[in-house]
């Protein structure tokens, strides 16, 4: 008995994602291959700026990798930590360019926005933070009609919190609104996490499988997606905190690469023997029990980490969603 709880309780620290790109290398890895079957990838680089875009086309390989099956767009920008207005702007530019194309929305289709999270929790805070920075449209059609042309369309937004601040499911609140304003398409915006400290903050994701709040924190509630609102959802969201876990194992893993670079092989495998999975979750589960079993971390600047990525995904959205406006108006919006 004791042996099964074991097990189940280090089964709680696996290496985790949310990047569908991280999952594809993780499964690779494991596979020994670059390819997994059934996963279509094309990536390209330019200006600091790496687009990548993966198709995940079957039920196998999406069990491969442990993503569902879709279409994944992820850009992943380095020089964003820098605090670059420049590299924002370039950014802001081609994420609107290829969230257009990946869209590819009628003019008129209207457009619910999600901004899941916690406000009062800085890493969580991602999608309302993106809210506040948007242009709303819907009222306008109703109320001042002559002041929209051709270039615009019907865009709505909401913040919809937490279960701990509101008592309601998120899940709940958003079906209502989806049954009353009756939008062509939902876009959840949230944060995420990585297994790289490298992508925190720097990454974008979008995917049109839908997202689960809190996945990422193993806080899971009810999927928004089309099975659950009847309309289609596509996510966007950036990994604004890494798990402990994922520190931890890439930690050992480091350090025993190091030690069979210093120490000669025989002396290795007397000190260390075959050092496998089960052993490292071991040493894991060993240190971080005492902490409990979710703990998550981010850098300390992530306050400004934050505001930068939001502004960026907002310029984004506004100029995807609004083919009128340019990347001077989508900037002169947030000020």
């Amino acid at each position: 008995m004791k042996e099964a709880k074991d097990t189940m309780e280090w089964s709680q620290y696996s290496v985790r994602t949310d990047l569908a790109v991280e999952a594809h290398q993780l499964a690779g890895n494991a596979q020994g291959t670059a390819q997994i079957p059934g996963v279509d990838v094309d990536t390209d680089e330019e200006d600091g700026i790496r687009v990548t875009k993966m198709k995940v086309k079957d039920e196998i390989a999406a069990q491969m990798i442990g993503k569902m099956q879709g279409n994944y767009l992820t850009f992943e920008v380095p020089g964003l930590r820098q605090k670059d207005p420049e590299l924002q702007d370039k950014v802001a530019r081609r994420f609107a360019e290829e969230l257009r194309d990946y869209l590819n929305l009628p003019d008129q289709a209207k457009v619910l926005v999600v901004g899941l999270g916690n406000w009062n929790v800085t890493p969580d805070a991602l999608g309302p933070m993106v809210v506040k920075k948007l242009f709303v449209t819907r009222h306008l059609y109703t109320h001042m009609t002559d002041l929209l042309n051709d270039g615009f369309r019907p865009v709505a937004a909401v913040s919809p919190g937490v279960l701990g601040i509101t008592g309601i499911e998120t899940s709940e609140i958003v079906e209502g609104i989806v049954q009353n304003i009756k939008p062509d398409l939902v876009i959840a915006i949230d944060a995420l996490a990585s297994r790289s400290l490298d992508r925190v903050n720097t990454t974008i994701q979008v995917a049109d499988t839908g997202i689960t709040p809190g996945a990422g924190v193993g806080n899971k509630r009810k999927g928004l997606n089309k099975q659950t609102l009847g309309v289609d959802v596509v996510a966007i969201g950036v990994p604004t905190v890494v798990d402990a876990v994922t520190i931890a194992y890439d930690t050992i893993d480091l350090l025993l690469k190091r030690i069979e670079q210093e120490v000669p092989e025989n002396q290795c495998s007397q000190l260390f023997g075959n050092f496998n999975e089960q052993e490292k979750k071991q040493l894991i589960f060993e240190t971080l029990h005492p902490l409990g079993h979710n703990l998550m971390v981010t850098p300390k600047e992530v306050d400004q980490f934050v505001d930068d990525i939001a502004t960026v995904v907002a310029n984004g959205l506004n100029m995807a969603l609004h083919r009128s406006i340019t990347p001077e108006d989508a900037a002169m919006f947030l000020h």
